[in-house]
């Protein structure tokens, strides 16, 4: 196929994630991609037919994964299944010598991980692309080129504390799976992967952590709060905390302090505070992460060029939670197993 052409893409599921983010992302990226066909389980239920009106062309609504995969005119697969089920995704996408996308976490354990980078080095010219869009934050891109530049000297220490209310009224509460307490850490593998991934991206490799995690509410298993201190290979401290169970008015966001300076960092703005305490704010306007991983996706398809999301980096932000279940099992420090080193864009 021309390097011209859109790339005919297969979208796997039609859960809220795939309808509200990964379907308008793809739109916007419409001479990038065309979507050509959608697996689901029930192709008559209402989310499934929702997301065929949401594509501007002509779709395939389809329950024949076997048939979709066989395809010769589909060329990339983006699966956006629950998280038990993305390894299935994964390895049967690229048996079928497709290009895969997959939602985040990159798997249920650094094990199944593993199993799924050796699967990943049997398809050589594939891509396989974790969808942790969190890399491709604007925010978190620029927060880790001004430290990487030396904005703030020799790094210290750091902190990022945040209450989200998993409440009846947030939608991601209404997936059913996210609450089943069928994989490790629940919500605390879901999120967690997003901020460990801006942590590791900003402030460096984390070596080791000492953590304690508890379950405060009994809808929200296998557990829902989480402190953790983290030890980072460059001699800076921090401290990364979490619950589910209850929210709060204070906006989560990445405090960063070194020699030379300091830096806060979310979603919409960096504050960076120079040695002569003098405060300079950068706006950042709105949040596209998905759509920049999705075209950071189509680059390495059709131009081989390198993305900030390999499976392997996808793995090590499990590693780093799972470190931090082991840890609070254990009453012990634990270094994260080290998964980078096994790469492949």
């Amino acid at each position: 196929m021309a390097p011209s052409q859109p790339i005919r893409l297969a979208l796997l599921g039609t859960g809220l994630f795939a309808r509200d983010a990964h379907l308008p992302a793809l739109n916007a990226l419409a001479g990038t991609f065309e979507v050509v066909a959608i697996y689901t389980r029930d192709p008559a239920s209402r989310a499934a037919l929702e997301a065929a009106r949401q594509v501007p062309g002509e779709v395939t609504l389809t329950d024949d994964l076997d048939g979709l995969l066989a395809r010769d005119d589909i060329e990339a697969v983006d699966v956006v299944w629950p998280i038990q089920r993305v390894a299935e995704g994964v390895e049967r996408a690229l048996q079928a010598g497709k290009h895969v996308i997959s939602e985040k976490p990159a798997a249920t354990s650094v094990a199944e991980g593993r199993h799924l980078l050796a699967q990943y080095a049997g398809h050589p010219g594939q891509v396989w692309m974790v969808a942790e869009n969190w890399r491709y934050e604007p925010a978190f891109q620029q927060a880790a080129e001004l430290i990487a530049g030396g904005a703030l000297g020799r790094l210290l220490a750091l902190d990022w504390i945040a209450h989200v209310a998993m409440a009846p009224q947030n939608p991601y509460y209404g997936t059913a799976w996210r609450r089943e307490g069928a994989f490790m850490g629940g919500y605390l593998l879901d999120g967690g992967v997003h901020h460990i991934a801006a942590l590791r991206m900003v402030a460096g490799e984390i070596a080791a952590v000492s953590a304690a995690v508890t379950q405060h509410r009994p809808d929200l298993p296998p557990s829902d709060t989480l402190s953790a201190a983290l030890e980072f290979e460059n001699g800076a401290l921090g401290v990364y905390g979490i619950t589910y169970a209850s929210g709060s008015p204070w906006p989560p966001s990445l405090r960063v302090v070194g020699e030379a300076g300091a830096l806060r960092v979310h979603h919409h703005a960096i504050e960076i505070t120079g040695e002569d305490g003098h405060t300079r704010r950068i706006e950042i306007e709105g949040r596209s992460g998905i759509q920049n991983e999705l075209a950071a996706f189509a680059a390495a398809i059709r131009h081989g060029t390198p993305h900030a999301n390999t499976p392997a980096e996808g793995v090590q932000d499990v590693a780093v939670i799972e470190a931090i279940i082991r840890s609070a099992e254990s009453g012990q420090r634990v270094a994260p197993e080290r998964v980078i080193g096994a790469k492949k864009s």
